[in-house]
């Protein structure tokens, strides 16, 4: 018997014995990152980086002069994940700051989850310029679509590898550590009760989008499936879906296909922006 199956057993015996204190110690684990440090591929562009402290202790990085894009990465992330997308931006003339999540890097907090990397967005955005894009991964890119439910406002929105709803990793998360259905709900709940909302609030079905956006997947995603995009662009009039064959759930933030499209739909937006105060000076 491997380890995992010695921890999903004692998870098993424990939820039907004691289902809340199993639930309390799952909620606790499930929303605690480990912090992950920077591969070597990212050190030069973390080197070029300018490091900022925002209201309230967040930390970011800072990258380039222009209209403002926000980057949010996902869970036990790092700004420079975003490396390739970042260096295009910088190129085609943008200004990227890239967030520390809550609990991430040298951001404040022990625990995290998609409110609290939601609030960090706004937060962020309170201190910036007017922001042109925000971009978000995975966790980072379901935070930035409720941040847009709660106030947050771009000309542009983009999310990549984003799940749909936050049930779908909460369930996933329990049936893993092996809780039966009765911790299973504790777990649920508890996680709410911390998180501060409802788990069926999270759920694009329930938002009323009205940024230009893009949805970006791998249908090799082992973390997220491929399905959760196609929800996501249903539920969003205004945005455009990029479906890659490969690139897994991180692998493709260096995809040229998505540093393209990315750059592509913030140009475009840019340029009507520009036609737009051209004919009102006429």
């Amino acid at each position: 018997m491997n380890h995992l199956s010695l921890i999903r057993g004692f998870h098993a015996t424990m939820g039907r014995l004691a289902p809340k204190t199993i639930a309390r110690r799952m909620r606790r684990q499930f929303m605690t990152p480990r912090n992950q440090p920077p591969r070597d591929w990212e050190m030069p562009l973390l080197g070029s980086a300018e490091r900022i402290t925002l209201r309230f202790g967040l930390s970011a990085l800072r990258w380039g002069s222009g209209p403002t894009v926000l980057l949010m990465h996902g869970w036990e992330g790092r700004p420079t994940q975003f490396a390739s997308l970042i260096e295009a931006l910088v190129a085609a003339g943008y200004g990227v700051v890239a967030l520390d999540g809550p609990a991430h890097g040298r951001s404040p907090g022990r625990e995290a989850s998609v409110v609290l990397f939601a609030r960090a967005l706004l937060e962020a955005a309170g201190e910036l310029p007017p922001l042109h894009a925000v971009i978000g991964h995975s966790m980072g890119g379901a935070s930035a679509l409720l941040a847009s439910q709660m106030g947050l406002r771009a000309k542009a929105l983009v999310s990549i590898s984003a799940p749909s709803r936050i049930l779908g990793p909460l369930r996933g998360f329990a049936n893993y550590m092996g809780l039966p259905p009765k911790a299973r709900a504790h777990f649920v709940h508890q996680v709410e009760t911390h998180a501060g909302m409802p788990a069926a609030h999270l759920d694009v079905k329930c938002y009323q989008l009205d940024i230009p956006g893009l949805v970006v997947h791998a249908k090799d995603d082992p973390v997220v499936p491929a399905s959760e995009a196609e929800v996501i662009h249903d539920a969003w009039f205004d945005s455009q879906l990029l479906r890659l064959e490969r690139g897994g759930h991180q692998r493709l933030l260096a995809d040229p296909r998505l540093i393209g499209a990315v750059v592509g739909l913030l140009e475009e937006l840019r340029e009507t922006q520009a036609s737009g105060v051209a004919a009102a000076q006429c």
